[in-house]
């Protein structure tokens, strides 16, 4: 399987883990020995400024997101660079993490997560092949989407064909 880092994740109906119901994640890395992501649409209630002062006008939302399960007490940082060699690591196009060594100035724009996703080697190719996940090229406004914007059905949308009619489906079927 090609390398999936700059791919999103689109959390299939049949995917019950509510870790990653109706999720929409990035793949940050991702290579034989697994994969890492961050969760897009899973906002917090953690105030991001207070953290991290030094993004100031760049956090393109004020919350902290959920980026996964994994290492919940960890801080990443996923900013849109004007270069992007400020990086500490390269996801695609100028999105990228924040490294060691990156400038809160380098930032154009940046998000917040606390944790992130994560796949051990063959993990995330079983899950693929389960119909767990859809796969969709990332677009550098998924990655800042706001909080209150529907990012799962509007990726859903996107795909076209018959997820324009799975879009339309409440979290919760059987409450229909």
């Amino acid at each position: 399987m090609d390398a999936l880092q700059g791919q999103l994740l689109v959390a299939s109906p049949a995917l019950r883990d509510p870790n990653f119901r109706r999720t929409v994640v990035l793949v940050v890395h991702h290579d034989e020995d697994g994969a890492m992501g961050l969760v897009l649409n899973r906002p917090s209630d953690a105030e991001a400024r207070p953290i991290l002062p030094d993004l100031g006008e760049t956090l393109a939302d004020r919350r902290v997101a959920v980026g996964g399960p994994v290492a919940p007490t960890s801080l990443l940082v996923l900013a849109e660079f004007a270069e992007p060699d400020e990086a500490g690591l390269l996801v695609f196009g100028e999105i990228g993490l924040f490294g060691d060594e990156t400038e809160p100035s380098a930032a154009v724009r940046a998000r917040v997560f606390a944790g992130y996703a994560g796949w051990g080697a063959g993990q995330l190719e079983a899950e693929l092949e389960e119909g767990s996940w859809l796969v969709e090229p990332a677009r550098p406004e998924d990655a800042f989407s706001r909080p209150e914007t529907d990012l799962w059905g509007d990726v859903m949308r996107r795909k076209g064909g018959p997820y324009v009619l799975v879009a339309t489906m409440p979290p919760d079927p059987s409450l229909n």
